[in-house]
């Protein structure tokens, strides 16, 4: 075994599966629930919600510190780790004879999750030239937005046989990943950089995770109940709290000169306003097709299949324009696309079934636009960040991704308090649209800030190579 000389195609190969597998659950267990539902009848729908969020909360949670960890003791050591915990998580899941017991496993599934997540990609973009790695990086991002919006049929398919199962195909590709790995990847870190900030990722766990359940309690509690505006309260100390730590921390869970460079923070917001809109896509789409048009789970599953196909060469295409062009106005481009097939389902969609007419144009629609969003903010990282910073830049945009996808979620749920009609999916087809639209405009305002950020690159890469000055300004090596 050596640590040199990875060979690129087999490095893509190694972290674009694992990366499939955590997207891939974090939206697979969704399609999963009337099983569970079924094997645990007597748990309420609040309790079983938790099965979903919880991991969502988790993953958005540890995302930052992982890639702090990952940088300083190895990303390769970090990702092995990862998978390793994903696979005995998994494997713990599919046995759980509790609802208690399969969340608790859940989240130690996310954090799992959380450590593959950004160490794929900074393993990703160490294995690749700089001429390469538009390419490189938009099959990584297709692999997982593929993967997230795959899980509603093959979740439908699996659930034919047990809900277990969600979980034990996690298994056989977790184990190929582990043999894999330690002969394919190169290991790569930062020997000067301090303990990351533990209190202040616990901080990014407790704002996450209250607004989380502030949101998701709020319509069976009321917007003002007690609970709920406690929840809030503690979500908005949490989370006003975190940046104040991670200003005086030397390694802080947030690398907030990072944030000042206008790109990265632009691809961050953009990522989770567009994070928020897919998920409720996913899951409206899901709820609409087996409650308004009543298809079974198997069916609605596969229903949603074609928008994913269309991501990975759509993606991989977009990668090439992306080097050419820049992130911005391909991510702008996206945004016309996606929201061109919602707005397609908001004028035609009805209550009498017309898949051929009405479902299918929008899903290839957007399945277009996810395959030029995501990879070129994912990639945003790798054109405005010095290498060593790549690990804690990358979860950041995917923090941002997961905080977006529980707030999508949350709104959606809402917004369907009781039992959706087709109004009621209307109004989820206008905030998804709107996320659309904000997308577009967060693409243009990349590509506005492109020239700006050339200039603050090189400055950034100065203090990098400075321990000094990392250490006063929280800056990562």
């Amino acid at each position: 075994m050596t640590d040199t000389a990875p060979k690129p195609g087999l490095v893509l190969l190694v972290v674009s599966t694992a990366a499939f597998l955590a997207s891939l659950d974090t939206f697979i267990v969704t399609i999963a629930f009337p099983g569970i539902r079924a094997a645990f009848p007597g748990d309420d729908l609040a309790t079983l919600s938790w099965v979903l969020t919880g991991y969502t909360v988790l993953f958005a949670a540890f995302l930052a510190p992982a890639g702090r960890l990952a940088d300083r003791y190895g990303r390769k050591r970090l990702f092995l780790l990862g998978v390793a915990v994903f696979t005995l998580a998994s494997a713990a899941c599919a046995v759980a004879p509790s609802i208690p017991v399969l969340v608790a496993f859940r989240a130690v599934q996310a954090i799992g999750a959380a450590l593959v997540m950004p160490t794929s990609l900074a393993l990703l973009l160490t294995a690749f030239p700089a001429h390469r790695r538009p390419m490189a990086v938009g099959v990584w991002a297709s692999v997982g937005a593929a993967a997230a919006a795959l899980g509603p049929p093959v979740g439908g398919l699996l659930v034919e046989a047990s809900w277990r199962w969600v979980f034990l195909v996690n298994l056989p590709i977790c184990a190929l990943t582990l043999l894999a790995g330690p002969r394919v990847l190169r290991e790569s870190r930062d020997t000067t950089t301090g303990v990351p900030d533990l209190l202040g990722a616990a901080g990014l766990l407790v704002g996450v995770g209250a607004l989380a359940y502030a949101l998701v309690e709020a319509p069976d509690h009321g917007w003002t109940s007690g609970p709920v505006l406690l929840a809030f309260a503690v979500a908005a100390v949490a989370l006003a709290w975190v940046p104040l730590r991670s200003a005086r921390h030397a390694v802080p869970v947030l690398d907030l000169p990072a944030l000042r460079v206008p790109t990265l923070w632009l691809a961050c917001v953009t990522t989770g306003v567009f994070a928020a809109g897919f998920a409720a896509m996913l899951f409206g789409n899901v709820l609409f097709l087996t409650s308004i048009w009543h298809d079974s789970i198997l069916v609605a599953g596969l229903s949603l299949a074609p928008g994913p196909l269309m991501v990975v060469p759509v993606s991989i295409l977009g990668g090439r324009f992306v080097h050419r062009f820049g992130p911005g106005p391909v991510v702008a481009l996206g945004g016309v696309s996606f929201g061109a097939g919602v707005l397609l389902w908001l004028l035609r969609m009805g209550s009498t079934p017309d898949y051929a007419t009405s479902m299918l144009p929008g899903q290839l629609l957007t399945g277009i636009g996810v395959g030029l969003i995501l990879p070129s903010l994912s990639g945003v990282v790798g054109t405005v960040l010095p290498p060593p910073r790549w690990g804690a830049g990358s979860s950041m945009v995917n923090t941002a991704r997961q905080i977006g996808t529980v707030l999508g979620t949350a709104v959606l749920v809402a917004i369907f308090a009781g039992t959706p009609d087709l109004t009621d999916f209307r109004h989820g087809w206008l905030l998804v649209l709107g996320t659309a639209v904000a997308t577009s405009a967060g693409g243009l305002l990349i590509a506005a800030r492109r020239r700006t950020d050339h200039h603050v690159e090189p400055q950034a890469r100065s203090s990098a190579e400075s321990p000094s000055s990392i250490l006063s300004t929280g800056i990562e090596p």
